[in-house]
């Protein structure tokens, strides 16, 4: 399997994935997730929000059911694992389950949520967040990627119908238990030396945008007195984040800029670049917000939420259930928002499961994790598969 999907969507230069919802790579991953489940005779269906769910058995008649699964796309120059290791992983615990003859007691499935990352339209968990209603339908379809594309265009283009995009307690309601499996996305197994671990938690976390006007000049000829250059409140702001981040314990980041007109030999019109802000503690996560927007005014710009969501615990005794049944495996915290953290906000049981990264590294081509410690992964999940849906 994933020999299958290790080229779609590669660039070729940075050898990082580009893996964009509702486009052609996304479409490629999303026939290799219904051959699959064809293969395993499992029935795959969509949601409102368009993600794909592969059942073994009924969860209308006899659910809900045990759900696995993650994500196939990516952040730009994204890694190989994040997402994919999940998806791939889920198959191929079932694959091993059946090879025993076990045969479940409730209804399974494997999930692959789309737009997960939020790469193209700027929302983190948008398939999550639409059938658990955290984000409204009409938020959803007004969503626009960087050519001005809407996400009720792209659903049209891609052959869905944008008008049946929304909450979907129905597809949520067949869910009893969900299991993400997920490559580490920092180096706390790799500090302790074991290969898997079981997640307690996720951070809050969100993103927010910031406007700074200017003034369009040459760069040759206006004296710099006489410059109304929002780049220059840019790097201030930048620069005033990770100050910010220091002094409150949390972590911020400005990954993301539009610069208009964008010439090299022009002073900018107009500069937008936008704040990732998380960390342990909710208080400290906003006061650094605060901070940040209190400078962005001081330059005569705004300050836009896009997304937020709070501290995230999955279910307790889930959890310890789960690190006891795999040999008091060590439960760690993350600051990466994953679909699990929004369908445990909704109510849903849900837990996580991480595998070892010995880079540490995410969200860039560095990503990695070893065979051995996949396979235990896979291990691990079918083990914790046949404890749920005995």
């Amino acid at each position: 399997m994933w020999a299958d999907i290790e080229p779609i969507g590669r660039h070729r230069g940075t050898g990082g994935y580009r893996r964009f919802a509702w486009t052609g790579e996304d479409a490629t991953l999303r026939e290799w997730f219904s051959g699959e489940a064809a293969d395993r005779g499992l029935d795959v269906i969509e949601d409102r929000a368009g993600n794909q769910w592969a059942w073994w058995g009924d969860p209308d008649a006899d659910g809900p059911g045990v759900v696995l699964g993650s994500h196939l796309d990516s952040v730009p120059d994204g890694g190989a694992f994040d997402g994919p290791l999940g998806v791939v992983s889920a198959f191929a615990a079932l694959d091993e389950l059946r090879a025993k003859g076990f045969t479940p007691a409730r209804p399974v499935a494997i999930a692959n949520f789309g737009d997960e990352e939020g790469a193209r339209f700027g929302v983190a968990c948008a398939g999550s967040r639409i059938i658990t209603g955290a984000m409204t339908a009409d938020r959803a379809r007004a969503l626009t990627d960087a050519s001005g594309i809407s996400m009720a265009e792209a659903f049209s283009r891609a052959g869905r119908d944008p008008a049946r995009v929304g909450a979907d307690p129905e597809a949520v309601g067949r869910i009893g238990t969900f299991v993400e499996l997920h490559v580490e996305q920092g180096r706390g197994l790799v500090d302790i030396g074991r290969a898997v671990a079981v997640g307690s938690s996720i951070w809050p976390h969100g993103r927010w945008r910031f406007d700074l006007p200017g003034e369009a000049n040459h760069a040759g000829t206006t004296r710099l007195e006489d410059r109304a250059d929002p780049m220059l409140a840019f790097a201030a702001v930048v620069l005033g984040a990770r100050a910010a981040a220091v002094r409150h314990g949390v972590v911020a980041t400005c990954g993301k800029v539009n610069v208009e007109p964008n010439g090299v030999n022009a002073i900018p019109s107009h500069v937008t670049g936008w704040l990732d802000a998380r960390g342990a503690d909710t208080e400290q996560v906003r006061a650094v917000v605060a901070e940040v927007a209190d400078l962005v005014g001081e330059h005569g710009g705004t300050v836009a939420e896009e997304s937020w969501t709070g501290s995230t615990a999955f279910a307790p005794a889930l959890a310890d259930r789960l690190a006891a049944l795999l040999d008091d495996a060590p439960v760690l915290a993350t600051g990466a928002g994953h679909d699990a953290g929004i369908l445990a906000a909704a109510g849903v049981p849900t837990a996580m499961l991480f595998v070892r990264n010995p880079t540490g590294i995410s969200h860039s081509p560095a990503e990695h994790a070893e065979e051995a410690d996949c396979e235990a992964g896979v291990a691990a999940l079918a083990q914790v598969l046949e404890e749920l849906a005995r």
